[in-house]
């Protein structure tokens, strides 16, 4: 009933549970005057750049980010790669070679016909288990990432094990893991212990799902999703573990309903809303600097 019909309040209480049930909620280009008020609102709290890591199979616009940086003021940085295999049928046939061509072109001439350059590898999409042709992928981009030294992101499939095989193939094909971000660990790997031994490989571990407060997770049933305060403890616990240098958070903003205009969290949440309880909970503002300055920057710093 509610597959086809405009985000509103009518059926807000339905798309809040079911996310991915509404087709229109899915299509956030459509509300792209929103988003650029709402980067301007990121701006005005304090917010400074924003990376926009969408990749081939969930149509980038390379252009769109130069107007948000140019009207709200702020850096928007590009991603390139290639997203989950069920995304992007018509790119299964590509080589190692094609995908570190086009990425590395994108990265060092410009996307889409453009002279827009991408700043970051990702995020690369990996299914659980992984697919030929994403295996292909995440060796492509530890090989770009090798020759220019630039930063990767992964998105890793739904299971525990995931993103410790990627990290596998990615050395192995010559990637560097301090300048890869592990993302969506808040949905992947909830044991601590197993936490610390992903942490202790030496990638970013990447907090990403901050304002979704919905236990019941539609993509994958069996995951019960955390709550900020939840996020905000593990974060505390690799603190306290000795990985403050290798935490970075976000909100992977993808759907209208999580926009202000919709009543959602906006952009701005983590510095209006999660920094004040992340204070209480004892986590310091050298650590706060960390995770949102110092992390972001080496991670985006090309080179060693």
């Amino acid at each position: 009933m509610y597959t086809d019909q405009q985000v509103s309040l009518d059926n807000l209480w339905f798309v809040n549970q079911n996310p991915y049930g509404c087709l229109p909620n899915l299509r956030l280009c459509d509300e792209n005057e929103a988003v650029i008020e709402e980067i301007k609102f990121f701006k005005k709290h304090g917010g400074g750049t924003i990376v926009e890591n969408t990749t081939t199979g969930i149509k980038r616009d390379v252009e769109f980010y130069q107007r948000v940086a140019k009207e709200a003021g702020v850096n928007v940085i590009a991603g390139t790669g290639y997203y989950v295999e069920k995304s992007r049928p018509d790119t299964l046939k590509m080589t190692e070679e094609e995908m570190v061509e086009n990425m590395r072109t994108d990265i060092l001439h410009g996307a889409d016909s453009t002279n827009i350059r991408c700043g970051i590898v990702g995020e690369i999409g990996c299914s659980w288990p992984l697919t030929a042709s994403e295996k292909t992928c995440v060796k492509a981009s530890a090989t770009v990432q090798s020759e220019l030294r630039c930063p990767v992101m992964v998105h890793p499939g739904r299971n525990e094990a995931a993103p410790f095989e990627i990290i596998r193939i990615y050395q192995e094909a010559g990637g560097d893991v301090n300048k890869l971000i592990m993302g969506h660990l808040d949905r992947t790997i909830f044991n601590r212990e197993k936490l610390v031994d992903f942490a202790s490989i030496g990638s970013y571990c990447e907090y990403d799902l901050f304002g979704i407060e919905l236990s019941y997770y539609q993509i994958q049933d069996t995951i019960d999703m955390p709550s900020d305060a939840q996020r905000i403890q593990l974060i505390k616990y690799l603190i306290d573990e000795g990985f403050e240098d290798q935490i970075t958070i976000a909100h992977d903003i993808h759907t209208k309903h999580r926009l202000m205009k919709y009543g959602g969290h906006g952009y701005s949440h983590i510095l209006l809303n999660v920094l004040p309880k992340m204070r209480k909970r004892g986590i310091t503002q050298e650590h706060i600097n960390k995770m949102l300055k110092e992390n972001p920057r080496k991670w985006l710093t090309f080179g060693k």
